[in-house]
């Protein structure tokens, strides 16, 4: 059993007033919460750069070769996980298939982010679930603890088809929808009395 910070392995949503732009209408889902802070990775943003194209650039593969990647390869999508570290990959996956360096995240998921795992995904003996992000987003500590406090974020338990799934635009209204809120009946601030 995996044991760490309460939002390890949950999804963070942004309230409908979110003001920071990176954030706005963000799924993040939890990677490590501790006292020393918290990361974790959008993911329904997507990247311009499609995983072929990401392989060919770290010299995996060929640019001739892409076309030979199993179609789970050839269609797995990047996201971006955040705005910290932009150019570093990191994948969270399923964990029938694990490295050395992947890093249990729950007890089902892992996170890895070696080349082993982009070799293995372009062979075609990779994870079962896969997700690609380029970038992570970071709290200090007790950062995401106050932005929870100001009703910055929701928490909700992930599922695996809204983790792994690849419709990425209709992720966030379907997350809320799970949890049973409606985003428009939502309003920016919270009430004090």
């Amino acid at each position: 059993m995996v044991n760490n910070g309460f939002l390890n392995g949950q999804f963070l949503l942004a309230m409908p007033g979110m003001t920071d732009e990176r954030f706005a209408r963000s799924v993040i889902y939890v990677c490590a919460h501790s006292e020393q802070g918290t990361m974790g990775f959008v993911i329904n943003q997507l990247q311009s750069l499609e995983f072929p194209d990401l392989l060919v650039r770290l010299g995996i593969i060929t640019q001739a070769q892409s076309i030979l990647l199993p179609e789970k390869a050839r269609s797995l999508m990047v996201r971006r996980g955040g705005p910290v570290e932009t150019g570093r990959g990191f994948v969270l996956h399923s964990d029938d298939f694990m490295v050395g360096a992947s890093i249990p995240i729950t007890d089902d998921i892992c996170m890895t982010a070696t080349m082993d795992i982009l070799h293995a995904i372009s062979d075609g003996i990779g994870p079962d679930k896969t997700l690609m992000a380029l970038g992570y987003a970071g709290w200090d500590a007790g950062q995401i603890e106050r932005e929870i406090a100001n009703n910055d974020w929701l928490i909700c338990e992930p599922t695996d088809d809204l983790l792994f799934d690849g419709d990425i635009l209709g992720k966030y209204d379907r997350v809320m929808v799970q949890m049973g809120v409606d985003p428009g009946r939502f309003v920016p601030q919270a009430g004090h009395a």
